[in-house]
């Protein structure tokens, strides 16, 4: 008598759709992250005094670059990439130190000095990553579910800004424009079913898009302008150049980049369903830290996961990682074929907002649902949770709060998911001690 053994049925997340929901799927992920991916070349192309057509190709390198980044992430390659449905793309925590660091050597090879310090930031990241994927340990459900919470609210800025178009006050037609957004998305999600409710973003996107036309509310120029196309060659904008005091000041960043990836890691992970361990944290940050490097080759700067996915994710339940690899795909051809990106920028940044303000808030719920995990009978986790959320916000609600800081105090504290997170696994360390495991010094012997 034989006994027919059941093959273990597959992860959501390593699950292939058809080609139509791929297509669609990466499509709409690239919506939701593209104003994100294009405003940091586009800040630090302006202060380095880029002419349009460098500022283009400059654009185009770090849709390249993210592209490439998000098929590492997705897709893995040996112990590089979280094969998780992650998007990677440019980090705007690399900001206000690479415009430090440009406005240096002004009268210098400025943009060389940057990818120089970004390149040894890349290798950083690489090496410390087994070391760094140790410490989960410190991030029991109070500490995930604050920082996943902190991830979606610091987000929700950036969906107003949106809907104000970067002005000072919204215009009527601006609220207007994300009010049908906002409706259009609630609305196919509530009665649309199967595939098509979880494009509800996507179909919002194009509703709200073509409510803005008659209105006059859509930018073609940029469409007209772009060329069909265009790629970097290697070190266009510079060959690498080391300097020590560059090189530290990135080194900092991007260690409040992994912290970020770690948190946007252990969310994924969460919402998913499948618990991101040591391992898997070890290969996503590996997968940062050789984006990054690689990156400057090809003219990209520092790469991290785009916590606005995560909240896509969250919302549509396309868990698998192959729809995130196509828009991988898309990203890559977006910066091969920049008129094709023109398209994608046709979307009004009120119609933006409308839909972010679901995208976003679906990562805070995300983080309240983990912190529903947590035991809250002992006064300690309120505590805890309520400490580090009130500074994790205080430069959500006053941006310059920390300026009189030193600037590298201000790279940690600018951030309010660092901030918070750092202030969540202190506490918890020091006020449930007796929770931490002793073998810490053995564990973080052993490399992942």
């Amino acid at each position: 008598m034989s006994v027919t053994q059941e093959r273990p049925s597959r992860h959501p997340v390593d699950a292939r759709p058809p080609l139509p929901q791929l297509i669609l799927g990466g499509i709409q992920h690239v919506a939701a992250m593209y104003a994100g991916v294009v405003a940091p070349p586009l800040v630090i192309g302006a202060a380095v005094g880029l002419s349009p057509g460098q500022l283009t190709l400059l654009i185009s390198a770090a849709l390249f670059t993210a592209g490439l980044a998000t098929l590492l992430q997705t897709l893995g390659f040996w112990r590089f990439g979280a094969r998780l449905p992650l998007v990677n793309g440019v980090t705007f925590a690399a900001v206000a130190p690479i415009l430090s660091i440009a406005a240096q050597h002004r009268d210098g090879n400025a943009l060389g000095v940057v990818y120089g310090a970004t390149l040894a930031g890349g290798v950083f990241v690489v090496l410390a990553a087994p070391f760094f994927s140790k410490l989960t340990r410190f991030f029991p459900p109070v500490v995930t579910g604050t920082v996943i919470t902190l991830i979606g609210i610091s987000l929700l800025p950036v969906a107003v800004q949106w809907i104000a178009a970067q002005h000072k006050s919204a215009k009527p037609s601006g609220l207007v424009l994300a009010g049908i957004t906002l409706v259009a998305v609630l609305v196919f999600t509530r009665f649309l079913t199967g595939f098509w409710s979880r494009i509800a973003l996507l179909l919002g996107l194009v509703a709200g898009t073509a409510a803005a036309w008659p209105l006059g509310q859509v930018d073609t120029s940029t469409l007209r302008q772009a060329p069909v196309f265009g790629i970097v060659t290697p070190f266009h904008f510079g060959t690498p150049t080391f300097d020590v005091a560059a090189i530290v000041s990135m080194l900092i960043v991007m260690l409040v980049v992994m912290a970020e990836s770690t948190a946007d890691l252990l969310a994924l992970g969460e919402i998913v369903d499948r618990p991101t361990t040591s391992r898997v944290l070890a290969d996503g940050l590996r997968a940062d830290g050789l984006s990054t490097a690689v990156g400057t080759i090809f003219g990209g700067f520092a790469c991290t996961a785009f916590a606005q996915n995560i909240g896509l994710v969250s919302l549509t339940r396309m868990v698998s990682r192959y729809v995130v690899a196509a828009s991988g795909v898309v990203l890559v051809l977006l910066g091969v074929f920049p008129m094709a990106g023109g398209i994608v920028a046709l979307v009004p940044q009120p119609v933006l907002g409308g839909a972010g303000l679901v995208l976003f808030g679906s990562v805070a719920v995300s983080g309240i649902r983990t912190l529903a995990k947590a035991s809250f009978e002992h006064p300690i986790n309120v505590a805890i949770v309520a400490a580090s959320l009130g500074v994790g916000l205080i430069p959500i609600v006053m941006p310059d709060f920390y300026s009189g800081f030193p600037a590298a105090l201000q790279v940690v504290l600018n951030s309010g998911i660092s901030a918070g997170c750092v202030t969540a696994v202190v506490l918890n360390l020091a006020l449930r001690p007796r929770l931490i495991e002793r073998s810490t010094v053995k564990e973080l012997s052993s490399v992942a």
